[in-house]
């Protein structure tokens, strides 16, 4: 007479005991590490600006017999009214003119160039044009400024704010098309199939499908090369003479010589004209890190 016995499965383990909840604890320690480390650089960045705005509020008088990193017992909005009264509002818009100037052509044709090299892949024409995009990407603009120096000489427009836009237009161009061709080539194709069947131009598809739907990165490319023309010090430098063109960043090198150790008027003045800038960023902080990666995917 047979007899049937049940065999229960015995429970498996997979790996060695205690395998899992060991790497868990590791993970679990690299992101605390992690955690503090983003902490310390937090804390390494935020020193900085915390010491140019309290320093902004002190005489100079007491900047000197004070720590440097404490609080003004008194606060003085004297040195706000220094630098207001030293002419910088017009420095201020000669900035705001160059980085306006620049970006919102730089952005429009950058589209424009992403857009075709994307649609024409097939022809050599775009694809050598997508070449010298990436090659332009590798010229600094340190190794070319006496070019384009002469050029801006021959053009007789040195000395104006056209003599900063114009550059800066061209050194914005390379990475605003690589961010914009790979964040279109991410939408579906049918999409541009079915406007094609509807009846829609190229340049219908472009405007109505394709910038709708590459907000992200035209928000991104936008916020990135603001940051870096509104910044900019070489090109104001060099391609211009005049105190009524100078922009703020060069502007700032000269307020400093003209107040001498005047520190918090100068840090008055760093307050005033990174301002803008901060908000910008705190805005779009998130357009610009989606948009970023998401242009990088592939």
């Amino acid at each position: 007479m047979a007899t049937v016995t049940n065999h229960r499965p015995s429970p498996t383990v997979s790996g060695t005991p205690g395998g899992g909840t060991r790497k868990r604890s590791k993970w679990l320690q690299f992101n605390w590490i992690g955690g503090g480390l983003s902490w310390v650089w937090l804390f390494i960045v935020m020193l900085p600006i915390y010491w140019i705005v309290i320093t902004s509020f002190k005489t100079q008088d007491t900047y000197f017999i004070t720590n440097p990193l404490a609080p003004p017992s008194d606060f003085s909005f004297a040195n706000y009214k220094t630098v207001i009264e030293s002419d910088v509002a017009r420095y201020f818009i000669n900035s705001v003119i160059v980085t306006a100037g620049a970006v919102i052509p730089a952005v429009l044709i950058s589209f424009m160039a992403a857009y075709a090299i994307v649609r024409g892949a097939g022809s050599r024409v775009l694809k050598l044009m997508n070449g010298v995009f990436v090659m332009g990407l590798a010229i600094p603009l340190q190794a070319v400024i006496i070019p384009v120096y002469l050029i801006i000489i021959r053009l007789q427009m040195y000395d104006t704010l056209a003599a900063i836009i114009m550059p800066s237009i061209a050194f914005a161009i390379p990475l605003s098309v690589l961010v914009l061709s790979n964040f279109i080539r991410d939408v579906p194709k049918e999409l541009f199939e079915s406007m094609r069947m509807d009846g829609a131009t190229e340049w219908g598809t472009l405007w109505r499908l394709a910038f709708p739907l590459t907000r992200p990165a035209l928000v991104t490319v936008t916020i990135y090369n603001a940051l870096g023309i509104w910044n900019g010090f070489l090109l104001p430098l060099v391609l211009t003479q005049s105190p009524d063109n100078r922009t703020i960043p060069l502007a700032l090198a000269d307020f400093s010589g003209q107040f001498g150790v005047n520190v918090p008027a100068i840090a008055a003045s760093v307050t005033l004209t990174t301002l803008p800038i901060v908000i910008l960023y705190a805005v779009g902080r998130r357009q610009l890190l989606s948009g970023l990666t998401a242009g990088f995917s592939k």
